[in-house]
């Protein structure tokens, strides 16, 4: 199998990052280099990813976002596959074979996703009933001439919405995009994430990433009139 790079874009995860970095390592198919870029943050970060035997870069920059982050991670690898995910997330042991094995049988694939289940409380071996699809970070496995292709993760107002941004924009650029349908990682739910509960503030990314979509659409539209 070709060789894949993980980026995974970090701020103030000390404390679950180390359980993301074991889940990484106990994939049937190692990576070459993982990428985590620190967004800022004030913990310590750096003790944290200690006592792991995987090939780690640690890259610094100020709080700009987590988009921010994961575009600077994807540039520093220059593996044919490139796998993100967040830093309080989970891969299951085969996670990266399995989509590996589906891109290299579909050639005019640029990306595939996976279904996840939700956990919470800290609790990875107990996660909640619901299988849902992941259009995410954390399931993202894609070719490297798809993240050229689109171009950076954008991060909107309030945090929340890149990756949606980013998966319409691949869409738009008429990438092929699959999702499979086995469960190959685990979503971490708890109070302060990014995915956690409803909140105005950060819900106008999701607002600002479809005002985004209908101007793109909009200019496409009058281009070919």
């Amino acid at each position: 199998m070709d060789g894949y790079g993980v980026v995974i874009p970090a701020f103030n995860a000390s404390g679950t990052i180390a359980e993301t970095l074991r889940s990484v390592a106990a994939q049937t198919v190692r990576p070459e280099l993982v990428v985590i870029v620190d967004d800022g943050s004030t913990d310590d970060l750096a003790a944290a990813i200690g006592g792991t035997d995987l090939p780690l870069q640690l890259l610094r920059q100020a709080n700009a976002g987590p988009g921010s982050a994961t575009t600077r991670g994807i540039a520093a690898l220059s593996t044919p596959f490139i796998a993100t995910l967040d830093a309080d997330d989970l891969w299951l042991p085969t996670k990266i074979e399995d989509q590996l094995a589906y891109l290299q049988g579909l050639p005019g694939t640029s990306g595939v996703f996976c279904h996840l289940r939700n956990f919470r409380n800290d609790r990875p071996d107990a996660p909640e009933d619901a299988v849902v699809p992941g259009w995410s970070r954390t399931t993202m496995l894609i070719r490297r001439e798809a993240a050229e292709t689109v171009g950076p993760v954008v991060d909107p107002p309030g945090g929340r919405g890149e990756m949606i941004d980013w998966i319409a924009r691949a869409r738009e650029a008429s990438l092929a995009l699959d999702m499979m349908e086995e469960v190959l990682a685990l979503r971490r739910i708890r109070p302060g994430s990014l995915s956690y509960g409803r909140d105005a503030t950060r819900d106008r990314g999701y607002l600002e990433v479809a005002r985004l979509a209908m101007l793109r659409r909009v200019r496409n539209k009058t281009g070919a009139d």
